[in-house]
C-alpha cells in the first residue's frame, strides 16, 4: 500500500482570513514572535497501486486544489 500527502495552501498573494485570525490569537495568548500564519488543507491518500506522477497531478489540481488561489505539493511517503 502507497501513502500519498496532498498539501494545498492559499497562494502567497491570497488573503488568508482564517490564518489572520489565528495570527491574532497567538498575540492574546501571549506567543510572541509569530511573524504571519497560513492555512491550509493536508490529504492523505491510500492506495493499493502506486500512483504515477501525472495521475497525483492529476488528482491534486482537478480535484483537491482551486489552482487560480491554491498552490500544492505532493510528498509520495516512504519513497
Amino acid at each position: 500500500m502507497a501513502r500519498v500527502v496532498v498539501n494545498v495552501m492559499p497562494k502567497q498573494e491570497i488573503l488568508d482570513p482564517q490564518g489572520q485570525a489565528v495570527h491574532r490569537a497567538l498575540g492574546r495568548i501571549g506567543v510572541t514572535g509569530v511573524t504571519d500564519v497560513r492555512q491550509g488543507k493536508r490529504f492523505v491518500i491510500d492506495t493499493e497501486k502506486d500512483l504515477s506522477a501525472d495521475e497525483l497531478q492529476e488528482i491534486a489540481s482537478k480535484l483537491l486544489a482551486n489552482t487560480v488561489i491554491e498552490d500544492f505539493d505532493i510528498v509520495v511517503e516512504g519513497a
